[in-house]
């Protein structure tokens, strides 16, 4: 029988440890500034009362993060929607999702499932590296986060994975939760989503029986993530000139959390979240006929096609290939004001890199292909269906 014990370095808080966490957080002096931006209309202890009420995480989750959520969507977003029509609400499911914001990813679907009937929200997997500060570390797992532990030597990190795996297991079997994890590490900048096979190694090396059985014991769903507008594609772009430009450069923790900060706060317009059938079946199907390599291949290819298939594709997307391509292939799909639109848009994207040799060719091409790539993909997937 698996122990939670064993998991202590990587797990969310039990109901038991939130007391403590609570007045860790209610004494950390940043955390208080953080407070006062995100609830100014409340003072530290009216909080603290109302966090020390919240037994669960979950109840923290409906009293502070949904609240916090619902009036951030209705600032930087048009519309913000879920299809859950292929999935059934009273079971439990790893959603394996493109990445296309550090924070908000899990945090709106966890929303979601509360506001489309999910009796629960999702244990979350993040990165260890985004997690540098105490409080924001006590905070993500008050939030019900998992820690992904990276930079670790060859020996410890397939301990870790195989820690992680069998965690990511008991939270499906024996705490009966979802889980959220992207398909890759970090975003794809060109929003080029593909998965990668290492993941889904690592989802395997826990549970038993079969790859194929492994696998089906975390019941995926792939999960397609839409949005009209990405806050963060000019510091995308500005990377990929960096990157090209300056020998060895690598983001830094402060470009993280500008990343972050870019990333919640900027407008996104339309925002849809579609979930594809679990891929249990498929497993079942697929499952004794392949190599080991090949099976993580094809998995991760067919998690790749039903993301790709079940995008939402806006007039930007359209707009973005034709202008990308020099053609009007797509101009059935907008208007000459969605083309002028999207223009003015780019512009003033662009106009926020703050960089010595701006290129604005290149960024502005970098950015049309960001827009371009769903689209491109959406239609492979669904011509391939």
């Amino acid at each position: 029988m698996t122990e939670l014990k064993q998991f202590d370095a990587i797990r969310p808080f039990e109901p038991e440890e939130l007391p403590e966490a609570y007045e860790r957080l209610l004494a950390d002096e940043q955390f208080r500034l953080v407070l006062g931006h995100v609830f100014p209309e409340m003072d530290v202890e009216t909080i603290g009362i109302m966090m020390q009420r919240c037994l669960t995480s979950l109840d923290f989750q409906k009293v502070f993060c949904y609240s916090f959520l619902e009036d951030l969507l209705e600032k930087a977003s048009t519309s913000c929607t879920m299809d859950v029509s292929a999935v059934e609400i009273l079971k439990r499911y790893t959603f394996v999702s493109n990445h296309r914001d550090i924070v908000l990813d899990s945090a709106i679907l966890s929303k979601l499932l509360v506001d489309y009937g999910f009796s629960t929200t999702c244990e979350v997997a993040i990165g260890d590296n985004l997690l540098s500060r105490g409080w924001v570390k006590d905070l993500a797992r008050i939030n019900k986060t998992f820690i992904v532990e990276r930079s670790l030597q060859p020996r410890q990190m397939l301990m870790a994975s195989q820690r992680m795996s069998e965690y990511m297991h008991y939270v499906i079997k024996e705490k009966n939760d979802n889980i959220w994890i992207a398909q890759r590490e970090g975003r794809a900048k060109d929003s080029n989503d593909l998965t990668q096979p290492a993941l889904l190694k690592m989802m395997a090396m826990g549970g038993e029986g079969s790859l194929a059985e492994r696998l089906k014991q975390l019941h995926i769903v792939p999960l397609a993530i839409s949005y009209e507008y990405d806050p963060c594609d000019y510091l995308k772009a500005q990377e990929f000139q960096l990157k090209r430009d300056v020998e060895g450069w690598k983001k830094s923790a402060e470009d993280d959390v500008v990343s972050m900060q870019t990333g919640i706060m900027g407008w996104k317009g339309d925002i849809h979240y579609q979930c594809a059938p679990c891929i249990d079946n498929w497993l079942t199907e697929v499952g004794s006929t392949l190599s080991r390599t090949e099976f993580f291949d094809a998995t991760a290819k067919y998690i790749d096609k039903e993301i790709h298939r079940n995008y939402k594709i806006y007039a930007n997307n359209y707009v973005a290939a034709d202008l990308l391509t020099g053609k009007n292939y797509y101009a059935n799909n907008y208007s000459d004001t969605d083309v002028k639109h999207f223009e003015e848009y780019l512009a003033a994207q662009i106009e926020k890199i703050d960089l010595p040799n701006k290129d604005i060719p290149f960024l502005r091409e970098r950015m049309l292909t960001m827009y371009a790539n769903p689209l491109f993909n959406y239609e492979k997937a669904n011509k391939s269906n």
